[in-house]
């Protein structure tokens, strides 16, 4: 009689077709990827494409590490939003200043990391590792900015998403004027009402110069109490069906957060829960979907590395979710090219949400539930 085999051998078996010439790249991550790090690429390819974009889960993206210089922003991100497949987004302020590189006509270009920096510097080369322009692309960026930081408009204290939309707006309008298309994702991301906060920020060049201003006498401000409630207003309205249907659901929505990197925009998108349910003490659960690409350790205790199964014991995952969440252990400069080209190889458009627009709706239903709120 033979033996029983082992229910831990259900996996499928490995046994990948050969590739060839024809292969396209979507068949090539089902088939090939099939082990070690290349198969938790695998897992995040179809976990984002066949779960997390359903219609009924709203979608936030972290953005740490110098991805908009590498051009990352035009590759994958702005595709990405076109195709509604990004609904809010967390993002260091020294993205969202390279992204303006592009968005009003400026060159980067590859270079050779091995170069010797003092030379670098004797040419007004500036240097991210491999990725070099000239030292007038941050001047003439700075300068773009304060041009910006003077209208009236931003004479006062505002989100940072409102301070972004407002930014991309005038972005778009440089792009149409020197014939650019799809250049800025935070041009995109005013065109399409994606809201895209910062968690930090002073901490970039866009800081560095509101800060300028105000010596200035400017009255900008960006304010993080605003930011904080926004971000998990977005969050239980999804999670309350609120989002996808325009109403509070008896099943309600989903919420999927997919981390490139980590660091400060990783928390702020997780603590969104712990807000929820910690501090203004209203009945949640933790988001459904986590995944993210990084190549930070977990047993250093960086926050970069810290794993789902972490983050339940704060509440800002749902423990019945864990095996829906993925960690792919990869480069992000590698890893989201091919999961943005997967996901529009395997997964049809979806309606943008237009988040930035709804604000307000959101924000009414937290001040609701927080007013039923034991913690008030």
């Amino acid at each position: 009689m033979a033996r029983k085999l082992s229910k831990f051998l259900s996996g499928k078996r490995i046994d990948p077709t050969p590739i060839s010439k024809k292969t396209g790249l979507a068949d090539l991550i089902d088939e090939s990827f099939m082990a070690y790090n290349a198969a938790r690429l695998r897992e995040a390819c179809q976990l984002f494409s066949r779960k997390m974009l359903e219609d009924d889960v709203t979608i936030g993206v972290t953005l740490t590490g110098a991805l908009t210089p590498a051009g990352l922003g035009i590759s994958s991100l702005i595709p990405l939003i076109k195709a509604g497949f990004i609904d809010w987004i967390i993002s260091t302020g020294a993205n969202l200043y390279h992204d303006t590189h592009f968005g009003i006509g400026l060159s980067l270009h590859q270079g050779d990391a091995k170069l010797d920096d003092r030379i670098l510097r004797d040419e007004e080369v500036v240097r991210i590792y491999d990725i070099f322009f000239d030292y007038s692309v941050l001047l003439d960026t700075d300068s773009f900015f304060r041009r910006l930081i003077e209208h009236e408009e931003f004479q006062r204290t505002m989100s940072s998403a409102e301070f972004h939309n407002l930014a991309g707006k005038y972005v778009r309008e440089r792009e149409r004027k020197l014939k650019l298309k799809d250049k800025s994702l935070l041009s995109a991301a005013y065109e399409y009402g994606v809201p895209i906060y910062t968690s930090s920020p002073g901490d970039s060049s866009i800081g560095m110069n509101i800060a300028a201003m105000e010596l200035q006498g400017g009255k900008l401000l960006i304010n993080p109490n605003l930011d904080v409630n926004e971000t998990a207003a977005i969050v239980l309205a999804a999670k309350r069906g609120v989002v996808h249907t325009g109403k509070t659901q008896k099943k309600g929505g989903k919420s999927a957060i997919f981390i490139l990197g980590g660091g400060s925009p990783k928390n702020f998108a997780l603590q969104t829960e712990p807000q929820i349910q910690e501090v203004l003490g209203i009945d949640e659960t933790g988001h459904d979907y986590f995944l993210q690409v990084t190549d930070a350790r977990p047993d250093t205790g960086g926050l970069s590395g810290a794993t789902p199964a972490e983050a339940v014991s704060w509440g800002k995952v749902d423990p019945e979710k864990l095996p829906d969440a993925v960690v792919a252990y990869v480069d992000s400069t590698v890893a989201l090219p091919l999961i943005t080209a997967y996901a529009l190889a395997r997964h049809a458009p979806r309606k943008p949400r237009r988040l930035y627009d709804r604000r307000d709706e959101f924000m009414d239903l937290l001040r609701s539930e927080y007013e039923r709120s034991s913690r008030r």
